[in-house]
């Protein structure tokens, strides 16, 4: 079965009208797309490494995906961080950090971005066979050497840091 998103408009807003994944999204009009942060109570922040097939294959990243037709984005914060860690989480739990709008020819979105705070560890970890194949609980300044060395979506580093400054600040551990 096809993966349906619904559209919205530059405000966030539903227009009442979806695509399917792969499709052209018209201008003017967004699917939404959510990245949580999850960092435990030692200031360790959890990252996956993308499976081969997918885009940025082998690559680390931040949790994140598409919010399907039938969610509102805080919904879908909390499936992908279940779907993705194996990590639950209550919808109060998740600081939205702000959002920002990306227009393209072809893939109109946009990303917001949330915040997840708990008490987990590396045990507590359960990986999605076909998109994440290792997890590992790393300080901001790891993320960082990460990502010069081409081991991190170099994107996801730059919207961590922008997103998430009091954890990417500059007295980073």
């Amino acid at each position: 079965m096809a993966e349906m998103f619904d559209l919205y408009d530059e405000d966030l807003k539903p227009l009442g009208e979806m695509c399917e994944r792969g499709d052209t999204v018209p201008r003017g009009k967004y699917h939404i797309v959510v990245t949580v942060l999850p960092v435990n109570f030692e200031s360790r922040i959890l990252i996956t490494k993308r499976a081969a097939e997918k885009p940025y294959g082998g690559l680390w990243e931040i949790t994140g995906g598409s919010v399907i037709a039938g969610e509102t984005p805080l919904q879908g914060a909390v499936r992908e961080l279940r779907e993705e860690t194996g990590l639950r989480a209550l919808p109060q739990a998740l600081d939205c950090r702000g959002h920002v709008i990306f227009k393209s020819s072809d893939h109109n979105h946009i990303n917001i971005f949330y915040l997840f705070r708990a008490d987990f560890h590396e045990e507590d970890i359960v990986l999605q066979p076909g998109e994440t194949t290792a997890a590992r609980l790393v300080y901001p300044s790891e993320i960082e050497q990460m990502a010069k060395q081409g081991e991190f979506i170099p994107f996801l580093y730059l919207r961590a840091k922008a997103f998430y400054p009091d954890i990417f600040g500059e007295n980073m551990p």
